[in-house]
């Protein structure tokens, strides 16, 4: 390993607050180095350093002569009018069928390379901004939140580039399941120090259990030691004849000295205050048409959700989600048809970008106070605000000097103290850090009401969500499979072993039989046995790819167990656990469509 980038006792504040305090760590050229760290913690503060957007206030760089830094730009540069192709040529210098080859790989094909980068949506221009990066030929990269606001889509092009690069790279990321696809390290940033870990990040989480578990043990039987002297010390310490060793064993007791337990992350639970369950229809769509007075978005969407279902919303950014969830919670008006929300419904709407209409003057928690329904008690607005991130003090906080995420937290908080019987989130889990995301995921997973969001936060969805719409090419579409399902079929897709399914499968107000049997589906019909057996092929190498790539998991977790016989991982078993459950469920639904095809074939 050549060691590219030296941090030595980097030091940062910002007014009172101390950001960074002596902060030292090496980063090699085969590191791949993902970010962790409160928010807040200074993970940002350290890219911007490292890249030269910000100066410590002491402390240095050292950079080899052979470092090749690149990082992914927070901003646009691009020209007005000007297309993929150009925006490449221009900003490396590189050769027209050289920025071809590499726009490729991030699926920027034909007729897109002639497009303007401004008009295209935003994963698109994401994935400019990394064929720019990759043609600058680099050995690390920097990467700050670089998944926020991407699509599943372009989410997974990332990880496949990143599994690809050869060198190094620092990742900072709140998506777990990202890190843990894509680093084989794992840097934290608490408490002002750095702290590089040579595992990823749910071997770096194990081991600081084990860590704070020794140091518990430890203490525990210095407590017990210490009782044991002091003991000794009350009993002979007033007898001349055993002074002497009472003396001896208080030198003992004083140079007892414990080890330090600095605060661990603590393990967050969101309490959502309790909603009267109701059963029924939660909306119904009846011919909706969403979408702008320029442009219509989608058509002929005809879905019903029951209440208290979980439904995640997904596609590609730029085909509408938003649009959707916006047109129900009634700030975007249909073009056409209808919708209707069932009787008695308190419903209540998180938007991505809502916090910029708070009150500046207003504090946190009068913020939260006047947001809680009736019955929501001091001590329940006092808990939710610790839950994101917001304890002691920072409740006085005055909105006008929260940042923007600070803000979003807030927003989101507000609303799950409302006790509204419908929650609409888009994008919920930007803002917020690892125990967050899967302790709102867990609340949200038994909250009583109905939920329909927008996220592209894996663990979250996998958590929460109990059937997928995806929105995709004009039209609204239930995806007649699991969320494992979803994103195994973006994963073959990205990796060019699975074209992309244009077939559309509108959302209608049937009773339809898809994950969770909350979204009502209308299948177009073939009309002839033909298109019946081409959809029972598709279905069956689906469920037959899902098994094989299963079962090559498993057997790498198999080989990885025998290699180290004596290594525990709890997080490896049960891993171990769910692959063999769904190897069974896709060698089941195998069996049941291959019948199923022999039925139509005799």
């Amino acid at each position: 390993m050549t060691v590219l980038l030296q941090v030595n006792e980097l030091h940062k504040a910002y007014g009172a607050v101390t950001i960074l305090d002596n902060a030292t760590a090496s980063f090699g050229d085969d590191q791949k180095i993902g970010v962790i760290g409160r928010n807040g913690a200074g993970k940002s503060t350290l890219c911007r350093i490292i890249t030269g957007h910000e100066s410590a206030d002491s402390g240095s760089i050292t950079r080899n002569t052979a470092l090749r830094l690149s990082y992914l730009e927070q901003h646009d540069t691009f020209k007005p009018g000007e297309n993929v192709l150009d925006f490449l040529m221009r900003t490396t210098r590189a050769e027209h069928w050289e920025c071809g080859q590499i726009a490729a790989r991030f699926q920027l094909k034909n007729e897109i390379l002639e497009q303007s980068v401004r008009n295209l949506p935003g994963g698109f221009q994401t994935r400019v901004k990394l064929a720019a990066m990759l043609l600058g030929d680099p050995n690390f990269l920097i990467l700050d939140e670089p998944s926020n606001y991407l699509d599943l889509s372009t989410l997974i092009l990332l990880e496949n580039f990143l599994l690809n690069f050869r060198g190094g790279c620092l990742v900072v990321s709140h998506d777990r399941e990202f890190l843990k696809r894509t680093c084989d390290h794992t840097l934290e940033v608490e408490n002002g120090q750095l702290a590089l870990f040579p595992g990823d990040v749910e071997d770096y989480f194990a081991f600081k259990e084990e860590q704070l578990a020794q140091k518990q043990a430890y203490n525990k039987g210095l407590d017990k030691k210490r009782e044991q002297l002091q003991t000794f010390i009350d009993r002979f310490k007033a007898k001349a004849s055993t002074a002497t060793r009472a003396q001896s064993k208080m030198k003992q007791l004083s140079k007892l000295k414990t080890i330090e337990i600095a605060h661990p992350m603590s393990t967050v639970k969101i309490n959502i205050p309790y909603v009267e369950p109701k059963a029924g229809v939660a909306v119904m769509c009846e011919d909706l048409v969403i979408g702008y007075p320029e442009k219509d978005i989608a058509r002929d969407i005809q879905v019903e959700i029951d209440r208290g279902k979980h439904v995640a919303v997904l596609g590609n950014n730029g085909e509408g989600k938003t649009t959707f969830l916006r047109t129900l919670a009634g700030s975007l008006a249909p073009k056409g048809g209808s919708f209707r929300w069932g009787t008695g419904l308190k419903i209540a709407y998180y938007a991505q970008h809502v916090f910029a209409v708070l009150d500046p003057e207003d504090d946190v928690y009068t913020y939260l106070l006047r947001e809680s329904a009736q019955g929501v008690t001091r001590q329940d607005v006092l808990n939710m605000a610790g839950c994101f991130l917001f304890k002691g003090d920072d409740v006085e906080k005055k909105i006008k000097v929260l940042s923007g995420g600070e803000r979003a937290r807030l927003v989101l908080a507000g609303i799950l103290l409302s006790k509204s019987h419908v929650l609409l989130l888009d994008e919920p889990t930007n803002h917020l850090d690892f125990e967050t995301v899967e302790a709102l995921g867990n609340a949200l997973k038994t909250f009583s009401g109905t939920v329909v969001f927008i996220s592209h936060d894996r663990t979250f969805v996998n958590l929460l969500a109990s059937s997928i719409i995806e929105v995709k090419k004009g039209r609204i579409m239930h995806y007649p499979g699991t969320y494992e399902d979803y994103v195994y079929h973006l994963e073959q897709v990205a990796r060019g072993e699975e074209e992309d399914d244009d077939e559309v499968v509108p959302v209608s107000s049937s009773n339809g039989n898809g994950s969770g049997g909350n979204t009502a589906i209308q299948e177009s019909k073939s009309g002839g046995e033909k298109a019946e057996m081409k959809k029972l092929q598709k279905a069956i190498e689906k469920a037959e790819g899902r098994a094989r790539h299963f079962t090559e998991e498993r057997n790498k977790v198999l080989e990885e167990m025998s290699k180290n016989p004596l290594h525990f991982s709890k997080d490896r078993n049960t891993r171990l656990k769910e692959l063999q459950i769904q190897i069974e469920d896709a060698e089941s639904e195998w069996n049941t469509l291959v019948k199923k095809m022999e039925k139509i074939q005799k």
